[in-house]
């Protein structure tokens, strides 16, 4: 039976010969990840379960959205799952001053392989399908569950291929392609579907777009997004990964729900206006609207292919005196190599602050909260109402050379507008 590549990674890991959509099976996990607000909660189900964890190895635990902690009960929260990082002997944690925003770690550090399957109680889980993974979110209870037992459910999700052609033009980046594909589809296009991308167009496109492209699956309501391992893919891995792996490839009469083709060379830097991801358009059809803040950072555009892009325009022009500009390495390591190539100093010359590696603004947690009022340009994932502060705020998302270039003028603008 022909397979896609979701397919024959689910398969193997629920032990059976093949799998099709929408059948209901049982999984081995190869990680279980939770963070500092979800993985309260996911203690509280294995404790409920009474066994040790499954595996001290493959339970991944980052506190990112709300540390360095910000107030009281953020501590509280912390402080729980370090001491159950000590009390099971939990190999993968990562502390302040070690940790960064999960989803730019793990990669990161080595821990995702292809052909695995991995759950975190995270929505945005779903990036480590560009290094050819199973990988998606799940309530906390499941991932606490799964804590305990090394096992979840799934309903076997039907595919959509994604054949990308081309190459991508300059200031074009992967999250201009996963906002035209989600402004093509729909927020609910992909409904519990699989999103797998293939195509030689694959080929311009860097890790860090593939991240950011495979982190917004689950923004057109996909269970998951995935690339095929290729050599750009095999040399982000060299020297990180540590422990065996199997690539994965679809059967080629394997079975799609739908085909949808992007010609990469005909696509423009785009934004996606208030309140939802698919509310996009390219950036030079946007009204001139003022703008009080720009986010660039996050678990979706935090690599340091991102800072690059906004330090190649906050080097030509500095911020403009009414916008906020936040920037946020998405790692500690990111940190390190933004210091060395001299983004940082461009970033804080031109009138940004850069923070450690957090989660913060992206949740309305902290560093950037909006008020009343105003609007932001923001690298990350989700634009809904009250999603960076007050309900009567607005998000407007981009790629890093849009919020840069928006950061400069003041309102939203591409970046041709500032390097003429």
């Amino acid at each position: 039976m022909a397979m896609t590549m979701t397919e024959k990674i689910m398969a193997r890991h629920a032990g059976l010969d093949a799998v099709e959509p929408g059948q209901l099976i049982q999984c081995q996990v190869d990680i279980v990840l939770a963070n500092d607000i979800t993985f309260p909660p996911a203690a509280k189900e294995f404790f409920r379960i009474g066994r040790p964890v499954f595996d001290t190895d493959k339970i991944v635990l980052v506190p990112d959205h709300f540390t360095p902690n910000k107030d009281i009960k953020s501590a509280e929260m912390a402080k729980e799952m370090r001491e159950f990082v000590k009390e099971n002997s939990i190999k993968n944690y990562f502390e302040v001053g070690r940790m960064g925003i999960e989803h730019v770690l793990l990669p990161e550090q080595g821990l995702i392989v292809p052909g695995e399957v991995i759950i975190g109680a995270d929505s945005h889980t779903c990036t480590y399908g560009a290094l050819g993974a199973f990988a998606t979110g799940v309530g906390s209870t499941d991932a606490g569950a799964a804590m305990a037992t090394g096992q979840t459910w799934f309903k076997v999700p039907s595919s959509i291929k994604v054949e990308l052609k081309g190459q991508l033009p300059q200031w074009v980046s992967g999250k201009d392609v996963i906002l035209t594909l989600i402004g093509k589809i729909g927020v609910d296009g992909a409904r519990y579907q699989a999103l797998e991308f293939c195509g030689e167009g694959i080929q311009s496109l860097s890790m860090a777009d593939r991240f950011t492209i495979a982190n917004m699956a689950i923004e057109a309501g996909a269970k998951n997004g995935i690339f095929p391992i290729d050599a750009i893919a095999e040399a982000y891995m060299n020297g990180r990964v540590q422990k065996p792996y199997q690539q994965i490839a679809a059967d080629h009469d394997a079975c799609y729900a739908s085909t949808i083709t992007i010609d990469l060379h005909t696509l423009t830097p785009v934004v996606a206006l208030p309140h939802l991801p698919e509310n996009v358009c390219p950036v030079t059809e946007v009204n001139t609207l003022a703008i009080h803040q720009v986010v660039i950072g996050s678990c979706t555009n935090g690599r340091l292919e991102d800072l690059a892009q906004a330090a190649a325009i906050l080097s030509e022009q500095p911020v403009h005196p009414d916008v906020r500009t936040i920037i946020i390495p998405g790692s500690q390591q990111v940190y390190l190599d933004a210091l060395a190539a001299g983004y940082i100093e461009t970033f804080i010359r031109a009138g940004a602050v850069v923070s450690t590696p957090t989660c913060g603004p992206c949740l309305g947690g902290y560093m950037g909260i909006l008020a009343a009022g105003e609007r932001a340009v923001s690298t990350t994932n989700r634009n809904f109402r009250g999603r960076m502060g007050h309900v009567d705020s607005e998000v407007y998302l981009a790629g890093p050379a849009v919020a840069a270039a928006s950061a400069v003028m003041g309102r939203i603008a591409g970046p041709q507008e500032v390097l003429r």
